[in-house]
């Protein structure tokens, strides 16, 4: 394969570094106007906190023409990225959604709309167009999927087991509508959680399938040693 620009490399790197910066200031915003330590149990927070530490190094790597993120951790964050978004726009921001807060949604301005957008929309698919453009195709392994899933259903169970001992004034204890006991009970809760963690699975395969069948782009891979042993 002929060597790849370096002006080409220069680009793909200061994209990946765009995508950490954009998280970082997405996180930052929300942490100027709430508390950090309430930030911080939002599964959209923690995942775009996994991004910025996976792409400024990705970065470096890019820029050096070292081994790539190995598609175990590049894996898990893109699932999880994309999770943020699909839920956030199909469940948070949806008025057909039973568990809608777009009332709640449509009162931020200002900087806090812009971080809304920033770690909700703009991350998810700057990091979806990363891993279709610039990365080697069929470097995901089935295996990865039940890893992958590790992540999303420890988050489940830390804000489960995190509510009951919060103080039951608003906010709501729960950080997400569709895992709040004190509205719907656990029955309801725990279907709940199940419910997505199936959808989550078929996800995680979807991602899988789609990698091992689309296309090789010819510039999609920076040199011809940059590729890292698949774990």
């Amino acid at each position: 394969m002929p060597e790849i620009s370096r002006p080409y490399v220069a680009a793909v790197s200061a994209y990946r570094l765009l995508i950490a910066a954009t998280a970082v200031t997405g996180i930052t915003i929300e942490c100027a106007h709430f508390p950090p330590a309430r930030v911080f149990t939002y599964f959209t927070i923690l995942t775009n906190a996994a991004i910025a530490l996976t792409f400024a190094p990705a970065a470096y790597r890019t820029r050096t023409r070292r081994r790539p993120v190995p598609p175990l951790v590049y894996g898990a964050v893109l699932l999880c990225i994309v999770i943020t978004g699909l839920v956030y726009h199909l469940v948070l921001a949806n008025d057909a959604s039973d568990f809608s807060e777009s009332e709640a949604l449509g009162a931020r301005t200002g900087a806090l709309a812009v971080s809304n957008q920033l770690l909700h929309t703009v991350t998810p698919l700057t990091v979806t167009l990363d891993w279709l453009l610039f990365t080697t195709p069929g470097r995901f392994r089935w295996r990865h999927a039940c890893q992958w899933l590790l992540l999303p259903l420890a988050y489940c169970a830390f804000a489960l087991l995190r509510g009951p001992f919060q103080p039951p004034a608003p906010p709501s204890r729960y950080p997400y509508p569709f895992l709040d006991v004190d509205a719907h009970g656990y029955p309801a809760t725990l279907l709940t959680a199940l419910l997505l963690a199936l959808a989550f699975t078929a996800l995680a395969l979807l991602l899988i399938l789609l990698d091992h069948h689309r296309p090789h782009l010819p510039r999609n891979r920076i040199s011809p040693t940059a590729r890292s042993p698949l774990k």
